[in-house]
């Protein structure tokens, strides 16, 4: 929802000064998003509880513990389950991309028929200090493949086809990424350069300003932050915004202040956080996941240039890679 506001009020009002008069930028037509489906429904609240005050928290965390349970109760029911009014549990519901209660009811009735059939069972990701080795790799494995999953099933689809489109088009590509989220950008505009696309990932927020006030319509630029509001990422996102370019954000809160500047938002979800384990950390699982379907959707809208730009840059590193002759 929030997302579709943000795009109707940008493109429609034009704020912070993009030119009327920029080249056209391929996106598809505004639409509401639809509520998740029952297996995306996890995902959702992991993505959206740090956002929620404490009483909504309460809520979206005991449907998603308990979806057979709660989807046997009435509204007033699962406010008293959870010690909050119906109102929270209301708009709990619309947080989460429901229309009301009864569409969270059904949504969670999918979800507990899905998970009779045959889910695996829970597997806790909290590491503990004294873990034993194997047991930090059994977690962290169900970590990744947690975090995968509820980032596939969350990601709009819909924008990541109208991202991939810009950036297959794109005269340039401006990246911005700072600390993990730097790591990831840089690892976009390195695969990018591969199949013959102008990129840069510039680490210096001094610097990727710098380059964000030379992008017009036509270049694309794009911001990996996994809060939404790292300021060194913001600040070159907005200036790309307001000079014409398309602009694409990869965040794990679509609410964020970053969204204000993206025309595409490209949602991640990440796994739970622990004193080991923060959150930027293992949000880089899921942000790399993104960037490789935009990279593989950008090289199958360009494959008869982009293979033979891969295949010569494979050549080029290949004698590298030879074992020396001793």
């Amino acid at each position: 929802m929030t997302t579709y506001l943000k795009e109707s009020f940008s493109r429609n009002s034009r704020p912070h000064g993009r030119p009327p008069g920029g080249g056209p930028i391929a996106q598809p037509a505004s639409r509401p998003p639809g509520p998740p489906a029952p297996g995306a429904l996890a995902a959702k609240v992991r993505t959206m509880a740090p956002s929620m005050t404490r009483s909504m928290q309460r809520v979206a965390e005991t449907v998603a513990a308990d979806p057979a349970g709660c989807a046997q109760l009435t509204v007033t029911g699962l406010a008293e389950r959870t010690g909050t009014s119906e109102a929270t549990v209301v708009r709990t519901s619309r947080l989460l991309g429901f229309p009301g209660y009864r569409d969270l009811r059904l949504a969670l009735a999918g979800l507990a028929a899905q998970q009779e059939s045959g889910a695996a069972p829970a597997v806790t990701a909290d590491i503990a200090v004294d873990d034993p080795i194997s047991e930090v790799v059994a977690k962290l494995a169900h970590d990744e493949q947690q975090t995968l999953a509820d980032t596939a099933a969350g990601l709009d689809t819909v924008q990541l086809e109208a991202a991939v489109t810009a950036l297959a088009t794109a005269r340039r590509v401006d990246v911005y990424g700072v600390g993990n989220s730097g790591l990831v950008s840089k690892d976009l505009a390195q695969k990018l350069l591969r199949i013959g696309h102008v990129a840069h990932a510039e680490a210096d927020p001094h610097l990727a300003v710098t380059n964000a006030v030379q992008l017009r319509a036509g270049d694309v630029a794009i911001a990996i932050t996994h809060s939404g509001r790292t300021v060194d990422v913001i600040e070159p996102l907005r200036v790309a915004f307001d000079h014409g370019a398309t602009t694409i954000a990869i965040t794990g809160r679509s609410d964020g202040e970053i969204a204000q500047y993206a025309d595409h938002v490209l949602t991640t979800s990440t796994a739970r956080e622990s004193e080991l384990r923060p959150a930027a950390m293992s949000s880089r699982t899921s942000q790399l996941l993104v960037v490789d379907c935009l990279f593989i959707g950008v090289a199958q809208r360009t494959y008869e240039s982009a293979a033979p730009a891969l295949s010569a840059s494979y050549e080029a590193l290949a004698h590298r890679h030879a074992p020396r002759p001793r």
